[in-house]
């Protein structure tokens, strides 16, 4: 670079999809960054719960750089060892039998929703095509998967939608009966919604969507891009709740910050995504797959998880204290490092006015929606950079209620 860029290139250059901070990190460590003018800060936001083992971790940069001077990409016309490997300890680490690997979340959906149509129609008929979804959830930007997300803004202006997909009401089992027939190939879930506000489901939800979907020989799709390895306390969530889906989706936290996503499906599912039916040109690449491994076995060690439902209780009473402080949270909710704050009556849709003072005290934060304010830290994050952060968070927030 012949000259060193800066937040006005973003405007200049970069289609406006996304309206950055004005800070520009530069290097980061652990769970700290560093900004082009050398201010720290403490990372609450994880890359929107990608970053699993924060910045730079040496497992992850060893799996990367050993992979880097060995082979990079070689298409799907052939396989490779770190894909073959990867695929291997995610069926023996979770319920699936088998795996395809993608790029992203949106891409691992999207695969998601395909297998299930044509699982549909190759073993009943064209007829069985109605997916199920739910109000606020979030799948991804595919025009299928905001389609098939129950946050309209994400659709609207893009022309007519797919057909065949209804939405019910989230973490309620009554209008999804409502909703689901002989017709429906599958029903789509997030096992704690994420963009919707961290909003865990109940086990009653959960265990009566697996029930209807066994009734109408329905496949059920859990979507755990942000949930997933080891963001809750456990590899997956649905392990928490012991229900099975027949398809799960997962990204984000699986590469720690490499793209990486991955479908998991069963035996008896798999056949319908036969030679063709679909691809992704860089999905199973080997040095995406080489980095994912090395995550999920890091973090799929028990000690990790223990630590990530250690940090929880944490995270959760730093919010109590601050919020008995100056009164700003109605609730505080969520599982493991996913954390939500909704915002009290008086300062509702102000979640996001505490993202730019945060910045500036030196701690980064997300939103979930214009009402709950979100963390997804490393899930080994220091507990001295938990409360080194906190103390910033308060900070920010003591001048968001003083209305400066």
């Amino acid at each position: 670079m012949s000259q060193t860029p800066t937040r006005a290139d973003f405007d200049q250059y970069m289609v406006p999809n996304y309206s950055p901070q004005k800070a520009i990190p530069v290097r980061g460590e652990g769970s700290r960054l560093w900004d082009q003018e050398g201010r720290e800060y403490i990372d609450f936001a994880g890359g929107i719960a990608v970053n699993s083992l924060g910045h730079c971790h040496p497992v992850l940069v060893n799996a990367l750089t050993k992979q880097a001077n060995t082979l990079w990409h070689l298409s799907n016309v052939y396989t490779n060892e770190p894909a073959l490997a990867l695929a291997r300890t995610l069926v023996e680490r979770t319920f699936a039998d088998k795996v395809y690997l993608c790029s992203s979340g949106g891409e691992a959906n999207e695969a998601a929703l395909k297998l299930a149509r044509r699982w549909a129609h190759d073993n009943v008929g064209e007829h069985k095509n109605r997916i199920v979804s739910f109000s606020q959830s979030f799948h991804g930007r595919t025009f299928f998967t905001v389609s098939v997300g129950g946050q309209p803004k994400y659709s609207q202006g893009f022309g007519p939608v797919p057909g065949g997909i209804v939405h019910g009401e989230f973490n309620d089992l009554a209008s999804v009966r409502d909703l689901i027939d002989d017709d429906t190939c599958a029903v789509m879930v997030e096992p704690m919604q994420g963009e919707g506000g961290i909003v865990p489901a109940t086990q009653e939800f959960l265990q009566g969507l697996r029930d209807l979907c066994d009734a109408h020989d329905a496949l059920l799709i859990f979507d755990e891009v942000q949930t997933g390895v080891g963001r809750t306390g456990s590899l997956y969530a649905y392990m928490e709740y012991g229900v099975t889906p027949d398809i799960l989706t997962s990204a984000k936290g699986l590469g720690g910050g490499f793209p990486v996503g991955a479908m998991l499906t069963t035996d008896r599912v798999a056949p319908a995504m036969a030679i063709g039916t679909h691809g992704s040109t860089y999905g199973g690449n080997a040095l995406a797959s080489a980095v994912a491994l090395a995550a999920i076995e890091h973090i799929g060690q028990p000690d990790v998880l223990e630590g990530v439902k250690r940090r929880h209780d944490l995270f959760r009473e730093h919010l109590e204290t601050i919020n008995r402080k100056h009164g700003v949270f109605k609730e505080i909710r969520g599982k493991g490092l996913l954390v939500g704050a909704e915002m009290a009556s008086e300062y509702e849709g102000r979640a996001k006015d505490i993202l730019p003072l945060a910045i500036e005290e030196g701690v980064m934060a997300l939103i979930a929606g214009p009402n709950v304010l979100r963390m997804a830290p490393s899930l080994v994050i220091p507990e001295a950079d938990i409360a080194e952060g906190m103390m910033r968070l308060e900070r920010a927030i003591a001048r968001l209620v003083a209305g400066q």
